[in-house]
């Protein structure tokens, strides 16, 4: 147990999936932002979060980079 601490910081996706990935509203390719932890997409101006390495792909869970 000692290898997993309780306050483990956020898992990182699997790299090959990151490729397979595509915005769900544009269907473009989303960059990787590990700094805060999501996929954006440029083309619809949205950051889709990444949760213990699982990218929420929904446009409720996204934030909109529009408001930065």
């Amino acid at each position: 147990m000692a290898d997993n601490p309780p306050n483990k910081p956020n898992e990182q996706p699997d790299p090959r999936l990151l490729e397979l990935l595509v915005c769900p509203l544009t269907k473009t390719r989303l960059t990787y932002d590990r700094v805060n932890e999501e996929l954006v997409s440029k083309a619809a101006a949205l950051a889709f979060p990444i949760r213990n390495g699982v990218p929420l792909m929904t446009r409720e869970a996204a934030r909109n980079l529009d408001d930065e």
